[in-house]
């Protein structure tokens, strides 16, 4: 039985805008967040601290969070990857405090050992202090798990290993899991045997997808995932956020899709779709490019918009 209510994270001012290329200014990360939740978004990822060294796009993320709106209602979350991306963040205080932290790690020890220089044990070890600290100040604690159904170096990942790093963030105190698959080799049925193990240690309401569209597969994929009774997904306004693992490949589902696709199912989601799409119309000026959402482009150009 399909839910009858859907929660969209938007996860485009932080994972869509962190892939960009060209320095996006902190007013219009400010905007995209005030628009998008001038459109019914209730759950925005807004930033990371990280490295500027490494992730020089989100070097602001201290004046962007100070900046946003806050209207009730609405949670704001940013990446944490160690405990010094987490004093980084309490230093500014109340005007920058989130709602959420979020902590990553990878199903696919080749990924861990790759991109951080660690096995997946090790990495869930340094993240347990800045759980830990996280929780003691009041702060949700979200963890993400990158690779859950495929992987760039090592290929297929199964459902033992996602259930695996499942567990072992469940042990260190994250109170949620989004299952991600960041190359978009995902297909329904893996997605929902990777899904049922994940529930196996979460309630539903505290687990999560975050699907990438390389393949096209990502609206079959939540639709999967709507048909055993999940409801929280991960979107990016605009499919801001492209595949770092497949040149010139799109990344992250477009929340305008996802909610196209979710109305015609008379499931709500509380989002306008017409606000929702002059949003992502709005921040791919920008950018100096159309959209990628299918959806958001096409009921662009209904009301006269011209794409190249």
């Amino acid at each position: 039985m399909f839910p009858r209510h859907v929660t969209l994270l938007d996860v485009g001012p932080r994972d869509g805008l962190q892939n960009e290329k060209q320095p996006v200014a902190t007013e219009h990360k400010v905007a995209l967040v005030q628009r998008l939740q001038a459109a019914g978004l209730r759950e925005i990822e807004v930033t990371s601290y990280v490295s500027p060294k490494w992730v020089p796009q989100m070097a602001d993320n201290a004046a962007v969070m100070a900046a946003i709106p806050r209207p009730p209602g609405v949670r704001h979350s940013v990446l944490v990857p160690n405990m010094i991306g987490f004093e980084a963040m309490l230093a500014g205080g109340a005007a920058t405090r989130p709602d959420e932290i979020v902590v990553f790690g990878a199903a696919s020890e080749a990924f861990s050992r790759r991109n951080i220089n660690c096995s997946i044990e090790e990495s869930i070890t340094r993240f347990a202090p800045v759980v830990a600290a996280a929780r003691e100040a009041g702060l949700k604690v979200r963890g993400a798990i990158s690779c859950a159904v495929g992987c760039p170096y090592q290929g297929e990942v199964g459902p033992d290993a996602v259930e695996q790093v499942v567990r072992l963030m469940k042990d260190i105190g994250v109170q949620h899991v989004g299952i991600a698959d960041t190359i978009g080799v995902g297909t329904p049925r893996k997605v929902q045997a990777v899904i049922e193990r994940a529930l196996k240690h979460y309630p539903m309401h505290e687990v999560s997808g975050h699907f990438h569209d390389t393949y096209g597969q990502a609206l079959a994929n939540i639709y999967a995932c709507l048909e055993i009774g999940l409801h929280t997904f991960d979107t990016s306004v605009a499919g801001l956020g492209g595949c770092p693992y497949a040149k010139g490949a799109t990344g992250n589902v477009a929340t305008e899709d996802v909610v196209f696709m979710l109305n015609g199912m008379g499931i709500d989601t509380g989002i306008d779709l017409d606000a929702l799409v002059a949003a992502g119309g709005w921040i791919s000026d920008v950018l100096g490019r159309a959209p990628v959402s299918r959806a958001g482009k096409a009921l662009l150009v209904k009301q006269g918009r011209e794409f190249a």
